[in-house]
């Protein structure tokens, strides 16, 4: 029994020993708050595919409490519960990019331990993100949690800082942020063009239902939960690098100029009947005089952090003619 106990602490120990960022309220936390100006845009359709009260228990049903609509709009504690191994898809009225930091932020409504403001009550999901709306591609999640012993119910707690790019991570009204810049290698995946966000509900169960992170570690939170009200409970998704900014002068069916106003990269995406191989994009500044060149079939991200703060003008270069595709802001 002895040897069983020193296993147990030993493999408890070495998984807390991972640590990324902490719970809400506490210093380096990522948590994002719905009313953040960072925040662009929310989710305008969802699509729920209902989970399982308890996949054990199939003949229990699905859970009913909310509907698609509660995950649509501004994050406001209402919410849809997904059930066991239950999926949303989200959409937006225009595409999330890959911007500087988080590109977009996921809602849950967990709740902190008032006694012990590192931990809180979690329930998890993975997220995927596509940019055609059939493939899609999965953040590569972590959960250092033990799995020996069984999280249950509204007692029992979890510590942030032992989980990574899971939805749910943080309480009520704090969204999970997530950055693309870690799927950019992803062949058939366009992280400046995301059309689809994914939420696949975690099935907390360490025995044989058990859902796992990329290292394949058994991902321990809330089981079961047969509730009409059970498995991940989503409030909403926030879009904050949205190309439902850009502005635009011409061809306005087109082309796509993001973000705008900007401080350091700048995105311009042209309809391929605007190109030919000699294409270029130039950036003048408003006297005309020409600060970047680039071909415009091989690159579409601009790096104009060195850009001094003020107006600028974006045109189209091809054979003899040059056509003037709009303007931004250099913040």
């Amino acid at each position: 029994m002895k040897s069983l106990i020193v296993v147990l602490l030993l493999t408890i120990s070495a998984k807390a020993m991972a640590q990324f960022a902490p719970q809400v309220g506490l210093g380096g936390s990522t948590a994002i708050h719905k009313s953040s100006s960072s925040i662009k845009s929310w989710a305008k359709e969802c699509i729920i595919q209902r989970g399982y009260i308890d996949i054990a228990d199939k003949s229990a049903g699905y859970t009913t409490t909310g509907d698609s609509s509660n995950a649509i709009g501004i994050a406001d504690g209402e919410v849809v519960s997904m059930g066991d191994s239950g999926i949303a898809t989200v959409q937006f009225s225009q595409a999330i990019y890959n911007g500087e930091g988080a590109d977009f932020v996921i809602f849950e409504n967990g709740f902190q331990n008032p006694a012990n403001l590192e931990e809180a009550f979690l329930e998890l999901a993975f997220v995927e993100v596509s940019s055609d709306g059939v493939n899609f591609f999965r953040f590569p999640a972590t959960s250092n949690t033990q799995s020996l012993i069984q999280i249950k119910g509204s007692g029992d707690y979890m510590n942030a800082r032992q989980i990574n790019n899971l939805a749910g991570k943080y309480t009520s009204q704090y969204g999970t942020p997530f950055d693309l810049e870690e799927l950019k290698s992803k062949d058939g995946l366009d992280v400046n063009h995301i059309t689809h966000v994914r939420i696949i509900d975690v099935i907390g169960d360490i025995g044989t239902n058990a859902s796992k992170d990329a290292n394949g570690q058994k991902i321990n939170d809330p089981y079961p939960t047969p509730f009409p009200t059970g498995g991940f409970d989503l409030d909403a998704v926030g879009a904050i690098h949205f190309k439902g900014s850009k502005i635009i002068e011409n061809y306005t069916s087109k082309v796509q100029i993001f973000p705008n106003p900007t401080s350091a990269k700048l995105f311009i995406e042209l309809e391929s009947t605007l190109l030919n191989s000699n294409a270029e994009i130039l950036i003048r500044d408003m006297s005309g005089r020409i600060l970047l060149r680039q071909n415009a079939l091989q690159q579409n991200t601009f790096d104009i952090e060195s850009f001094q703060s003020g107006l600028y003008l974006i045109s189209l270069l091809q054979s003899e003619t040059n056509t003037c595709l709009g303007k931004f802001s250099k913040l």
